[in-house]
C-alpha cells in the first residue's frame, strides 16, 4: 500500500476575505529594503499557512513614520528615482533627499510595488497598502494590529 502525500487545502476567495486583518507598522529607523519586503510578505499573504499563489488572501497593512525610513551605505547620497514625461527629452531625475523631503509615501510605495506581482491580484493587493508621512493615521476603525 502506497503512502499518499496530504495536500495542504487550497484556500477559497470567499474564506480568505472572511479572515483578512490589518497590521500596523512604524517605520521609524527602519532600513527601506527590508521593511519592503515585510509589507509584500503581508500583502501577498505569504506570512500565514494558507497563503495560495492565485488568491488574495493577504492582509491590510499600514504604515506610519514613512519619513523616518533609513537607507544604508551611500544610497542616500547615490539614489535617483527616474520617470519619463512622455515628450523629447522629458526624462526627469529626482535625487533621494529631494523626493524624502517632497513625497516620503512615494519612497516606500515604490519599493513594495517592486517586490509585488506585475498582474492584476497584485495591483488588487497593493491596494490595501496605506502609507503616512507622519504617526497619525485615519484607519482606526480597522483595527489594526501593531508588527
Amino acid at each position: 500500500m502506497k503512502h499518499q502525500k496530504k495536500q495542504t487545502p487550497l484556500l477559497t476567495k470567499e474564506e480568505a476575505e472572511s479572515s483578512s486583518q490589518w497590521y500596523q507598522i512604524d517605520a521609524k529607523g527602519k532600513t527601506l529594503g527590508r521593511l519592503a519586503s515585510e509589507i509584500a510578505k503581508i500583502l501577498r499573504g505569504k506570512h500565514k499557512v494558507t497563503f495560495t499563489p492565485h488568491i488574495d488572501g493577504g492582509d491590510g497593512v499600514i504604515v506610519v513614520n514613512a519619513e523616518k525610513v533609513v537607507m544604508t551605505g551611500a544610497k542616500e547620497a547615490n539614489k535617483v528615482y527616474r520617470y519619463y514625461t512622455g515628450s523629447m527629452g522629458g526624462l526627469r531625475e529626482i535625487p533621494y533627499r529631494i523626493m524624502l523631503a517632497r513625497k516620503p509615501d512615494y519612497i516606500l510605495r515604490h519599493a513594495v510595488e517592486g517586490m509585488m506581482p506585475k498582474t492584476k491580484l497584485g495591483n488588487k493587493q497593493l491596494k490595501k497598502l496605506r502609507i503616512y508621512a507622519g504617526e497619525n493615521h485615519s484607519m482606526k476603525a480597522q483595527k489594526p494590529t501593531q508588527v
